[in-house]
């Protein structure tokens, strides 16, 4: 079986997602997959190596600026006619498959060719009634028509009673001794100036602070760390909490192993404004609408660890992918089964497997 595979590059929890899908599809000789990126320039991707010979499209990206989505600033900086073109012209012929995280140029090219063509991500659980905020028409149309599929597999922490698989959870192999003190920051869409203003009265901890930094420096208890993945993976482990934006996949990742989770969402992002909710809805975490210092200081003394255990999902999917039954059945089934697996402090309000198995 022959996969093209399109990965939306403007957030990392994409790439993460699709590391993890290539490694499951590495391990079956029966598959071969190629990878286009897009959504960012070529040269602002990092640790790209699992993805051999991959290809990069300008795609479409929002644009933010101090925590918020700027609309005007989006709508300049992308390139529809380059996206038409792009759509046009990618060569879809040798592939059985496309598959796609969100990724508009290959879902909207496998449209026009009349592809199989399945969704992989968190994206594609908002076609459930899930826990939303900030929705309106516009934001539910781009859901369901920024890069369209045969059949989404939608990623959530919940199933809230929907045919939804639980995150795919790249997390360290090895074990870390944690230090309580330590809380990981990763806010990519703030101001790292008012991050740091915002961490500095707080001398009870230490900050690992990732960004766009030339290189390490220190200030007082807040440390600062250019963007790596190892070096994030390793100061994820050894972390006690988290505080990020309303991503997906690295809030999924700090749940599985057990750290405190405080999210900011990106104002006027639907996506990341539901997340926030869904966290405090399941009692998993908790959200601030702005960069407080108060907040953070009340979160790092009431807020309890949380810690779920999910299954190799990244392998269930590439196995049900592999077998080739794609239709909505089968995605019912395995959405039962690998919530079945789940380890969480309160399985019967948790995963609610029997109301899963009615509404099947």
């Amino acid at each position: 079986m022959k996969i093209l595979y399109g990965v939306q590059g403007t957030g990392n929890g994409h790439i993460t997602r699709a590391r993890a899908l290539s490694t499951a599809f590495a391990r079956m000789p029966s598959v071969n997959v190629d990878f286009i990126f897009s959504g960012r320039q070529r040269d602002k991707y990092f640790d790209m190596e699992p993805f051999a010979q991959w290809r990069n499209y300008s795609g479409l990206t929002f644009i933010h600026k101090s925590g918020k989505i700027d609309p005007i600033a989006t709508i300049k900086q992308n390139q529809f006619r380059q996206l038409f073109k792009d759509i046009k012209t990618l060569n879809l012929s040798d592939y059985d498959l496309v598959l796609t995280d969100f990724e508009p140029v290959s879902a909207w090219a496998a449209k026009r060719a009349k592809k199989p063509i399945l969704g992989v991500g968190h994206q594609y659980a908002f076609h459930y009634d899930i826990p939303k905020q900030g929705a309106n028409p516009a934001t539910e149309l781009i859901m369901k028509n920024f890069a369209p599929v045969n059949l989404g597999l939608g990623l959530h922490w919940h199933h809230f009673g929907h045919p939804i698989l639980p995150p795919i959870a790249d997390i360290p192999e090895n074990d870390y001794d944690v230090e309580k003190s330590n809380i990981l920051v990763y806010l990519g869409f703030e101001d790292p100036e008012k991050v740091m203003q915002t961490l500095a009265p707080i001398k009870s901890h230490e900050f690992i602070f990732y960004g766009e930094f030339d290189s390490p420096q220190t200030k007082g208890n807040i440390h600062l760390k250019p963007l790596s993945r190892e070096g994030f993976k390793i100061d994820l482990a050894k972390a006690n909490g988290v505080i990020c934006n309303a991503g997906f996949e690295l809030v999924s990742e700090a749940l599985e192993l057990g750290k405190k989770v405080l999210v900011k969402p990106l104002k006027g992002q639907m996506e990341q404004l539901s997340n926030a909710k869904a966290l405090e809805n399941l009692g998993i975490g908790k959200s601030m609408s702005t960069l407080n210092t108060e907040t953070i200081e009340r979160w790092l003394t009431e807020q309890p660890n949380v810690k779920i255990l999910y299954p190799d999902v990244a392998k269930a999917i590439a196995n049900w992918i592999v077998e080739g039954d794609w239709n909505e059945k089968t995605r019912h089934d395995l959405a039962v089964e690998l919530w079945q697996q789940v380890e969480s402090p309160d399985m019967n309000n948790f995963a609610h497997i029997e109301k899963l198995k009615k509404r099947l």
